[in-house]
């Protein structure tokens, strides 16, 4: 009795029916891992505001050569998070209050079309995969200002963007982090317990579990305008936010995203 032969598991030009369990692989140049690693560094306080970048320190630490670190360097210029100063090099950029103001205003902007977005497409996944995230952040709730629960946060806000399923938002969301972290230092302290800060995220999950766009709008501006006022000490941090009052005043408009409930 002659035997069928066996039918590969996908035929030409046709998906395979199971779902997907292994990611494609996503190949790096030598450029990208280095700022990567540079923007990791800055992050983290290894290279701090103000720091002088040489290429001749980096490139033997790194042990790579100065072409590919060149380059790699050159994108974190472009990115804003290297300054080069003519006939002194490149330096860590330092941030001022405004800075830090506009930072926010970028980051703010960027995590509600992400928001939207995550709704839109993937509430269910995107609310169980976050829970996550805030459960890592109850891991650490000992120290409420402590290094790792402020590493959890960050991941859950980079979780958030990843999620919406836009390079171009991920690209954005990706210096605007690093500069959050470089301001993380000023909020040591601020938090009295770490219940206040779980738990502005997990209203953002509640929110997307709803499907309540207006309200996870609502909660993000709400826990965006508390960063900013736990970093700049100040009075009005609200106006700092054009046309994304919650409760505004008769002459501070609200401009709703495209699209959002209203």
């Amino acid at each position: 009795m002659m035997l069928e032969p066996t039918k590969p598991a996908v035929s030409s030009g046709k998906r395979s029916a199971r779902s997907r369990v292994l990611e494609p692989l996503i190949q790096e140049s030598t450029p990208a891992i280095i700022a990567r690693q540079l923007r990791n560094a800055i992050a983290g306080g290894d290279f701090p505001p103000g720091c002088q970048l040489t290429e001749s320190g980096l490139a033997a630490e790194l042990g790579v050569s100065r072409g590919p670190l060149r380059e790699a360097m050159q994108r974190l210029t472009q990115e804003g998070l290297l300054v080069s100063h003519r006939n002194r090099g490149l330096f860590v950029i330092t941030m001022d209050d405004d800075d830090i103001r506009d930072m926010y205003v970028a980051r703010t902007a960027v995590e509600r079309a992400a928001l939207e977005q995550v709704i839109l497409r993937t509430p269910d996944e995107a609310a169980a995969v976050l829970s996550d995230c805030v459960a890592d952040m109850e891991r650490f709730a000992d120290d409420p200002n402590g290094p790792q629960i402020a590493d959890a946060d960050m991941a859950f806000h980079h979780t958030l963007v990843e999620l919406s399923g836009s390079p171009r938002l991920s690209r954005l969301h990706e210096t605007i982090l690093v500069e959050t972290r470089m301001c993380l230092g000023a909020m040591r302290g601020t938090y009295v317990s770490s219940e206040e800060r779980i738990d502005e995220h997990r209203r953002i999950v509640d929110a997307i579990e709803a499907r309540d766009m207006k309200r996870a709008d609502e909660v993000m501006i709400s826990h965006m305008r508390d960063g900013l006022s736990r970093i700049i000490a100040e009075p009005g941090v609200a106006s700092h936010f054009p046309g994304t009052d919650i409760d505004p005043s008769p002459d501070v408009p609200v401009n709703p995203l495209p699209g959002s409930p209203t």
